[in-house]
């Protein structure tokens, strides 16, 4: 049984995001002054009183049916209350009622959920006696907050948490689910493959670039395996990153590559590659993640027979080190080979896992020695005694010789390189370190 869930609701600057990181107890939603930063809807594990639960953010509330990340972001709220177990419904004491608090307030009795009515920013006693304004919503009493203090934060969890329908809480799964962080240049198709996957619309997705502000994560089980998909703001070159809700959007991002197995990183094929996302690649195998390029929009290129070949041999050109990434087409708005991302995600996962025994390993080292001895530099000659594997994931290995400091990068890479052809490590970063023996 799943854990029971409280979403936060309301219209946009109301403290939403602030309340969210209060609950979880660190900064995970992107808080920022502007109206509306909160666009998806982003989930977290949260736990009160020994209760565990899974909290919801979600984008401010907002009218104008002719905007389209408006409309999208209504949209967003709908599903949010639909989804939930119980509902925050957040107010700003400052701002007073407004005929858009009726209209929300009507949505929420149709729906039928537990609702807590919640009144933020009452910040002193004169802020307090504003507040009975709120109970002309019908929503029952209104319970007066700050989440950038935390006051009564405690006592609103003391009541929510009674309000959660009985659950079994859940095993920490954190050595079986496979985590892909989704990660990519502005508007190359994060959300609609996440979407295309789920078969719903969980996040927003509209032509307008940077839709995606927050890494969003995302269960998702397929065929005999559970995954948490992390879909993630478009990855901009700093000196592009104009404010500060851009700035931690970057970061956001960068923090989905650090913790995640596989980087499932697109491309626009429209667009080949391009040093943005070679910067994107270059993120990944810094942190020796996993890592699989999906070509997206692939029906919109004209081609026959040899035109994937081609591209694939043009980006090998382009990236050197792309002979050991796997390489796919696809298209989230037609579904084609949407599935086979995960596939091939789930076969670099166990691939990043993989660990060889120190037998088979001295007999490769063997043969690559005789086949090619190591250099030697002003006569010293090189002596490459033994190797093992010392960790995994990532798969690391030490190599124990007489000279090690005199291991050319060439030589290394000549390793590396007879390492793949007889272990495959396919679509991982493999780690040579070379010790004193």
């Amino acid at each position: 049984m799943r854990k029971p869930i409280l979403a936060i609701i309301g219209q946009p600057n109301v403290g939403k995001s602030t309340l969210f990181n209060r609950i979880i107890r660190r900064r995970e939603a992107i808080v920022d002054d502007q109206p509306g930063v909160t666009r998806d809807r982003n989930y977290a594990d949260a736990e009160w009183s020994g209760v565990h639960f899974t909290l919801m953010d979600t984008g401010g509330y907002l009218p104008d049916k002719d905007n389209l990340i408006h409309r999208a972001v209504l949209n967003q709220v709908l599903e949010a209350i639909n989804e939930a177990d119980v509902v925050i419904y957040l107010l700003d004491v400052k701002s007073g009622l407004t005929n858009l608090d009726q209209e929300i307030s009507q949505l929420l009795r149709k729906s039928h959920r537990k609702t807590f009515l919640v009144v933020n920013k009452v910040d002193n006693d004169t802020r307090e006696l504003d507040v009975n304004e709120f109970y002309a919503l019908g929503l029952g009493d209104p319970i007066s907050v700050s989440a950038i203090s935390g006051r009564n934060i405690g006592d609103l969890l003391d009541q929510v948490v009674e309000a959660l329908p009985a659950h079994v809480a859940e095993e920490d799964e954190a050595t079986d689910i496979i985590k892909l962080a989704i990660v990519g240049k502005p508007n190359v198709g994060k959300s609609s493959l996440v979407n295309a996957l789920l078969g719903k619309e969980k996040q927003i997705v509209t032509e307008i670039p940077g839709t995606t502000r927050d890494a969003i994560d995302t269960r998702y089980r397929h065929g005999e395996h559970e995954y948490l998909l992390i879909d993630t703001a478009g990855l901009r070159k700093r000196s592009k990153v104009t404010d500060e809700v851009e700035y931690y959007s970057n970061v956001r991002s960068l923090n989905s590559i650090r913790e995640c197995d596989v980087a499932i990183i697109l491309i626009d094929a429209r667009d080949n590659i391009q040093d943005q996302d070679k910067t994107i690649i270059e993120q990944a195998l810094k942190f020796n993640k996993g890592i699989l390029l999906a070509v997206n929009k692939w029906d919109l290129i004209e081609k026959d027979t040899h035109t994937a070949r081609e591209y694939e041999v043009d980006l090998q050109d382009r990236i050197p080190y792309l002979n050991f990434i796997p390489v796919i087409f696809i298209s989230a708005l037609t579904k084609q080979r949407i599935f086979k991302v995960i596939d091939i995600a789930t076969s670099v996962f166990e691939e990043r896992r993989k660990k060889i025994k120190t037998s088979e390993l001295n007999h490769f080292l063997e043969d690559a020695t005789t086949a090619n001895p190591p250099p030697a530099p002003g006569g010293k000659y090189i002596k490459i005694k033994y190797c093992t594997q010392i960790k995994s994931p990532p798969p690391v290995f030490a190599f124990f010789c007489n000279y090690p400091d005199l291991i050319k990068p060439n030589y290394r890479q000549y390793l590396e390189n007879r390492m793949r052809e007889r272990f495959g490590f396919f679509g991982v970063p493999i780690t040579l370190k070379f010790r004193r023996k």
